[in-house]
């Protein structure tokens, strides 16, 4: 997922460099591995980098200051319009299945309140059909390379 972050980022041409970018979540699988892709010396990276969790202190000023704003934090539209700063970008990789009472259905939802924040942003991730698609193509990429390559064993 990290890397399908970065990929969204250099296909868009989305400005990180000296940026400051907030990640909200410390997994190990996408916080701290995406937080330290983005403070690299290179292009699409050299971020000034925030990791917010659960018992971070004044957590919606710190994400209102984001120029971009990654939420993995698994929480249904945790994300709401007053935490987010104009014309930011918002990445969301949160999928959350909820019920729909509308629907009498399940549906997969982000972190981020979409719709309260839209109008709000310069860009932001779908869920579903953002960072996830990203996800796949990405793994379905290094699979290739790596066969391609002679790592995988015959």
């Amino acid at each position: 997922t990290p890397a399908a972050i970065l990929e969204l980022i250099r296909f868009y041409g989305i400005k990180t460099d000296g940026e400051k970018v907030v990640v909200l979540g410390r997994s190990n699988t996408v916080g701290k591995p995406l937080a330290n892709l983005l403070l690299r010396k290179c292009e699409y990276a050299n971020a000034t980098v925030t990791i917010c969790h659960s018992h971070t202190k004044n957590l919606e000023a710190t994400t209102r200051a984001a120029d971009i704003l990654i939420s993995a934090i698994g929480r249904p539209y945790f994300v709401t319009e007053k935490m987010v700063k104009k014309g930011s970008v918002i990445i969301d990789v949160g999928i959350n299945r909820i019920f729909d009472k509308k629907s009498e259905q399940y549906k997969f939802v982000g972190d981020v309140d979409y719709e309260s924040v839209f109008e709000k942003v310069k860009a932001i991730t779908p869920v579903p059909g953002g960072i996830g698609t990203i996800t796949t193509a990405t793994l379905l990429s290094n699979v290739v390379k790596a066969a391609l390559y002679g790592v995988v064993p015959n």
